[in-house]
């Protein structure tokens, strides 16, 4: 029998968890012998990864809310560190959470720990001067969008560009006549979907936003259907408590227990949270508006550090605003209903969306996991026969 390693990963959110999970059966089928432990989500957990601790722990954002929970996070950064340092993992995989993962890493990396960090940090868009940080911390960085590399090769930072895994999970030919047969919806419903983020932080700035943002298309459009797929039961129960405080029961709105992907399928326009939800909801070829509220402490820091217009992913990958934006104080109800209005009732609007989306799904499908374990495995010690 072959002796076996152990590979360190941390995921810190439902996307991470997403992504771990994929890379885990990649090395797996590349490397039987390799032991997954650290921090994860119940993807990650039906991979068979060992969590010592949830992701769930690891979901908050924004820098209010971090400081809210650093004394915990701190605790587990540390209380991890320690065990990997005994333990003294073959490598370290993070995934997104830099703000945890880097510190993570650079530690391991002077103890002598390869220390890959998969998802690149949004150096493009705000805190550029992290990348000094990052190149003392990592031992390869990958990549999912194009445009990255050249800010890591200029930094001296091995990097890879591995494309994005949800670019080659969802198809590219159309999939909504499908996604409503798979949640018994009729064909000719009119159907908006709301997706208010997969963090419990989330919720408690969206949830009633997003509920008063149904509310007005539904008195404009009683033919309406509104469905809101959650990750969660922390984040359902926040959205239920929202329903109750809002009185707006009466709603045609339908709870769905995950199913965020069919529902961005079937739907004909979608409010969604900033974030990989955006990109998710491009690659499901789902007409939408962006938007996002947080602490307003985390918003003045947060809007001082940008460095480009855009929010949403789609628009990143773009260059331009295909996808309407609406932050902070603009993300009202009557804001978000007025720019979702446009997109049911205008048929241009939709179509310009749907044809970048397009472009952009082939310029990401490019066998993401498969990329992802192949930069990784020459960091691993050679198997043992």
């Amino acid at each position: 029998m072959s002796a076996r390693i152990t590979v360190a990963m941390v995921a810190g959110e439902a996307s991470g968890d997403q992504l771990a999970a994929h890379l885990i059966k990649a090395l797996r089928d590349a490397r039987p012998d390799i032991d997954f432990v650290g921090i994860g989500g119940p993807r990650m957990d039906s991979a068979g990864f060992d969590a010592w601790w949830p992701a769930e722990k690891l979901s908050v954002r924004g820098y209010f809310e971090v400081l809210r929970h650093y004394r915990e996070l701190s605790g587990i950064r540390r209380a991890l560190l320690a065990r990997l340092l005994q333990t003294r993992p073959a490598a370290f995989i993070g995934v997104d959470a830099p703000d945890f993962n880097l510190w993570l890493e650079r530690r391991l990396r002077d103890a002598g720990v390869p220390a890959i960090h998969y998802v690149s940090p949004s150096i493009w868009a705000w805190r550029g001067g992290r990348i000094k940080g990052i190149a003392r911390s990592v031992s390869r960085m990958l990549c999912l969008f194009p445009f990255e590399p050249a800010l890591y090769e200029k930094a001296g930072v091995p990097v890879s560009y591995v494309g994005h895994p949800f670019a080659d999970e969802i198809s590219p030919l159309p999939q909504r006549i499908d996604a409503r047969e798979r949640l018994a919806l009729p064909q000719d419903a009119h159907i908006v979907a709301l997706l208010p983020g997969s963090r419990q932080s989330e919720l408690r700035y969206h949830a009633t936003v997003w509920i008063e943002t149904a509310r007005l298309l539904h008195e404009r459009h009683p033919e309406l259907r509104f469905l809101v797929p959650l990750a969660t039961r922390e984040t359902r129960a926040l959205f239920e408590q929202a329903l109750w405080t809002c009185k707006a029961k009466d709603l045609p709105i339908t709870i769905l227990f995950g199913h965020a992907r069919d529902a961005l399928m079937a739907c004909d326009a979608a409010l969604v949270a900033s974030g990989t939800a955006t990109l998710e909801a491009a690659l499901c070829r789902a007409p939408h508006v962006m938007a996002y509220r947080m602490h307003a402490l985390s918003w003045q820091i947060m809007k001082r550090m940008a460095y480009q217009p855009w929010g949403s992913l789609p628009n990143v990958m773009a260059g331009r605003f295909v996808v309407p934006e609406r932050l902070q104080d603009a993300a009202t109800p009557r804001e978000l209903a007025d720019a979702l209005d446009t997109l049911l009732n205008d048929d241009a609007a939709r179509d310009a969306q749907i044809a970048e989306f397009e472009r952009i799904h082939m310029t990401l499908r490019q066998g993401t996991a498969a990329r992802a374990a192949a930069a990784i495995l020459p960091h691993l010690p050679a198997a043992v026969p």
